[in-house]
């Protein structure tokens, strides 16, 4: 068992490094979701010294386990897994660039094909959001057309952003808000038409009002199950428009079977882009696709030295021959369900209201009361306390075991606890040692 009131970690290294690099690099840090606003402003631990497994352990010599987003999603076997690692040190050995081409990538194609028999073509990149860049060229290429009907968050780059052009608050339905198009040519305002999931209608109007100009539609398969008939809705529509469907897998790829989401739920789309955990940590992202719509990649000029380099397939190829082999994507959906099971009787015992979503693999809440963000806040610091990395999400990993969610759970029904408390007697802010998390998109000052 827990102890109710464990003694704050002291992140003192973590912080005065995160104070160096704000100096240093715009934004703090690469990555938006791995800002320690994002987490838990000047208390999150920023920065780690080793990673093994489920734990990782900071600057200070704190060992955490992690039962957050691990690696954003990432490492889906798990930190430092010895099987990939291993492939990637031999592949470092043998030389990971040369003026030859890496025989790993033939392979690692073969093996997507093999688990999406509806393609036949694959290029590779090493990002998610290059990918999505990538599949929106080719499928502009193909229709020579420009309008991208999307739905949900897919990347940085300028054909996303883009939708901000006309209306600031065009992308604040789609996972991330406060985007503002800075940057972004004002020529392409007007490009990207926005629906939501399960609203076939709203795709079917953007269809009527742009159909002889839509080249792409664009959508994650799912974030919660989707609506019956929605996804063949959305089928019928390119279908009947012309336009190329991509579904954004760099998320739920790999999660729920071993291949796109989308096999599981039966839809086939004509370009489905993978990255995170397709090479549990190691850069490499895939775009694969029908022959016919793939083969515009040789009419438009895709190409970069760093996505021949070795290291990314190798990885790849690790990662999925244990994943077919160890039955993974069973694992993270038992866990997942474990941990969603958990959160909801810990909640209730607490008499904490609680909306759980997500897919089990990639679990989600929020907490229904009046100051939402700062219980969310509150509950990732006092999780710290009990030494778990822990916010308003969970995504599993094989090496997540039934005792971590046993802790982890036994953890979450004592802060579940403090917060009702608190939030009941309004008192939410005292507990709270430092800034509220931000929820979206801020300019650090």
């Amino acid at each position: 068992m827990s102890p109710r009131n464990p003694p704050p970690k002291n992140t003192a290294k973590g912080q005065a490094l995160y104070a160096k690099a704000r100096t240093l690099i715009p934004g703090g840090t690469q990555l938006l979701s791995k800002r320690p606003e994002m987490f838990l402003p000047g208390g999150w631990p920023n920065y780690y010294t080793k990673a093994k497994g489920a734990e990782v352990t900071d600057l200070d010599g704190n060992t955490f386990i992690d039962m957050s987003v691990c690696g954003i999603g990432a490492t889906v076997l798990g930190y430092a897994d010895p099987d990939v690692d291993n492939a990637v040190k031999a592949a470092i050995d043998g030389g990971s660039m040369t003026t030859l081409n890496s025989p790993e990538e033939v392979t690692l194609a073969e093996l997507l094909v093999g688990l999406h028999p509806w393609s036949r073509r694959v290029r590779f990149s090493r990002a998610g959001g290059e990918a999505m860049a990538i599949a929106v060229r080719i499928a502009r290429a193909y229709t020579n057309r420009q309008v991208i009907a999307f739905c949900g968050y897919h990347g940085w780059h300028d054909w996303y952003l883009s939708a901000n052009l006309a209306d600031d608050s065009s992308l604040d339905g789609h996972l991330l808000a406060g985007l503002a198009p800075k940057g972004v040519p004002r020529g392409l305002v007007g490009l990207m038409q926005p629906f939501h999931y399960n609203d076939l209608d709203g795709l079917k109007t953007i269809a009527r009002e742009h159909g002889a100009n839509l080249a792409a539609i664009v959508m994650e398969p799912v974030r919660n199950p989707p609506a019956p008939g929605f996804l063949e809705g959305v089928r019928q529509v390119a279908r009947e428009s012309g336009a190329v469907l991509v579904f954004d897998e760099v998320t739920a790829g790999f999660r729920i079977n071993c291949g796109g989401i989308h096999l599981t739920l039966g839809v086939e789309p004509d370009i489905a882009v993978f990255a995170k955990a397709l090479g549990n940590g190691y850069p490499i992202s895939a775009i694969l696709g029908r022959e016919d719509v793939m083969s515009a990649a040789q009419e438009t000029f895709i190409s970069s030295t760093a996505w021949t380099e070795r290291i990314g397939p190798t990885a790849a190829v690790a990662t999925l021959t244990k994943y077919k082999a160890e039955n993974v994507s069973a694992h993270l959906v038992r866990i997942g369900e474990r941990v969603m099971a958990g959160w909801r009787a810990a909640a209730a015992d607490a008499n904490l209201p609680l909306d759980i979503s997500g897919i089990p693999p990639l679990a989600h809440f929020a907490i229904k009361v009046p100051e939402a963000q700062m219980a969310r806040t509150v509950f990732t610091q006092l999780m710290l306390d009990h030494g778990y990395l822990a916010k308003d999400a969970f995504y599993a990993m094989y090496a997540h075991t039934d005792a971590h969610v046993d802790g982890f759970i036994d953890a979450c029904g004592i802060v579940f606890d403090q917060i009702a408390d608190a939030a009941r007697t309004e008192r939410l802010s005292k507990m709270l040692r430092g800034p509220v998390a931000h929820s979206g998109f801020q300019r650090l000052t």
